[in-house]
């Protein structure tokens, strides 16, 4: 976006042959990125883009096309301010009006363009308010929890991270349903299952889990970054600084017929990560046949500034660990977008992800296959079935307010009631609170992320000079028709004093 996002110019669509310190108009349904660079090349005033209030009403390439501009979007640099709003009657019926007023100027003759142009309403769109300051330290909290294991002090670590926040190219919009609501609702449902395992001492396994639901997740997981550090590096006591098994970190796992095992070292056999794979490929063969099972083995780049998935947060500090998605790439644009909503979320896919993550856990900690466990025996049924009401409800929860980590903090509503449910089911949670490391990349964040826009209903600037000339035409008419009148009256009074002589 741009800084200088205060307005006060005439409206215009797109159509309109100028558009220079015009503000732009455009629906969603009828946008696309040349002439959304053609706005920018003439110097537009501003852009304001038209989305619908139901994104599910949107076809389908629609969407797709537009998830696939966000991030030329993001990238280019531009003085242009450009504002998203959400679409009503109102806003319609100013966006109809300037559509038809800009499509006429350029199928008329210039007489016509210049009758219509005086006669015709328009519209000034205004914004109030200072220009947006940087914010030089923003603050990044993270909710930690934990489930203590049966069986000594020394025991495996099990870190099971997802980070809560949003992106996309409007902050205020970005409710990131899959990425990453999903996965964060699927980290408060192994909470759950799992604390009921770990209540009863024939089910209380010998590993410890820590469970970390993290911020900053879309700005290169500085939460996650942080929290390693102040773990790792500035305590003397720590789950991560002991045993730790692997760390399973969960991202977008809301769609599709696949899933993906990410991870930056292929795991070694004899090694409890190698089982948790094992164990994973063994519950979708043998229980879900319908799902595309497969690991992706990148490398991590340490010469891109961005890091690819969380999990590499934990491989650079040397701890296994991998990340399940059922995106194929880390480059996916559905992992930063608004159109990332609700509706986008198949509620099958998401409990079946649950299941084959809880199982092939449970499989893994309880040392199941060892023990002669058949591969299609089904753990979580009855009782300690999956709880579909209570998992759509999160990600209704989730999926209903923008989670962009610059407008969460640490009184946020989102984060207590994040915090509060994980305190029904982990003993020892806690917020964690960091400042944002600005080396890594350098992020810039400005305070005002909403506007209010007022169109105001206004002739045209011609339409004032075109009414200065026919006044001034209509005064000159009036001296001219009194100053003849005048002549006329002396006139009639000459003649009339001569006849009376006579």
């Amino acid at each position: 976006g741009t800084r200088s996002a205060v307005l006060n110019t005439e409206a215009r669509t797109v159509e309109a042959d100028v558009l220079s310190r015009r503000c732009v108009m455009m629906r969603l349904v009828d946008f696309s990125y040349e002439q959304y660079q053609k706005a920018l090349r003439q110097s537009a005033g501003a852009v304001v883009i038209i989305l619908p209030r139901s994104i599910s009403s949107v076809p389908q390439d629609v969407v797709r096309q537009f998830m696939e501009i966000e991030p030329e979007m993001l990238a280019m640099e531009t003085i242009v301010p450009v504002y998203f709003a959400v679409e009503d009657e109102e806003l319609l019926s100013i966006y109809e009006q300037t559509r038809a007023a800009s499509a006429s100027q350029g199928s008329a003759s210039a007489a016509e363009v210049l009758l219509h142009t005086a006669t015709a309403n328009g519209f000034q769109m205004v914004t109030s308010g200072a220009q947006s300051k940087a914010i030089n330290d923003w603050l990044i909290p993270s909710v930690e929890g934990r489930l203590t294991g049966l069986g000594g002090e020394d025991l495996p670590t099990v870190v099971i991270v997802a980070h809560y926040d949003s992106f996309g190219v409007a902050p205020w919009l970005s409710h990131g349903a899959d990425s990453n609501g999903s996965g964060t609702s699927v980290l408060l449902e192994l909470a759950r299952l799992f604390s009921r395992l770990y209540t009863y001492r024939r089910t209380h396994a010998g590993y410890n889990l820590l469970f970390f639901a993290s911020g900053g997740g879309k700005f290169n997981y500085q939460g996650t970054k942080r929290w390693l550090e102040d773990n790792l590096d500035h305590t003397d006591s720590s789950l991560l600084q002991d045993n730790v098994a692997f760390v399973l970190c969960l991202d977008t796992l809301g769609r599709g017929n696949s899933l993906h095992l990410h991870v930056s070292k292929p795991p070694k056999e004899g090694t409890l990560q190698h089982a948790f794979l094992r164990e994973l490929e063994m519950v979708v063969a043998s229980q879900f046949p319908e799902v595309k099972f497969s690991m992706v083995h990148k490398k991590i780049n340490l010469a891109e500034d961005m890091l690819a998935w969380e999990h590499e947060r934990f491989a650079i500090r040397r701890l296994p660990a991998f990340t399940i998605s059922h995106l194929e790439s880390h480059r996916d644009s559905l992992r930063n977008s608004i159109m990332d909503r609700r509706a986008r979320i198949d509620t099958k896919a998401l409990i079946r992800n649950t299941r084959i993550i809880a199982e092939a856990l449970t499989r893994v900690i309880y040392n199941l296959t060892d023990k002669g466990a058949p591969a299609d025996m089904q753990i979580f049924t009855d009782q300690m079935q999956i709880q579909q009401e209570q998992l759509e409800s999160v990600m209704d929860w989730l999926s209903s307010q923008p989670r962009a980590a610059q407008l969460i903090d640490k009184d946020s509503t989102f984060l207590n009631t994040l915090e509060y449910y994980m305190g029904r089911y982990l003993k020892d949670v806690k917020q964690h609170h960091v400042k944002a490391d600005k080396r890594d990349p350098e992020f810039v964040f400005y305070d005002q992320l909403k506007q209010v826009m007022n169109a105001y209903r206004v002739k045209p600037a011609i339409f004032d000079l075109l009414l200065a000339v026919c006044i001034a035409a209509y005064l000159g008419v009036a001296y001219v028709a009194v100053q003849h009148f005048g002549l006329l009256y002396k006139m009639i009074q000459r003649l009339s004093l001569k006849t009376k002589q006579q």
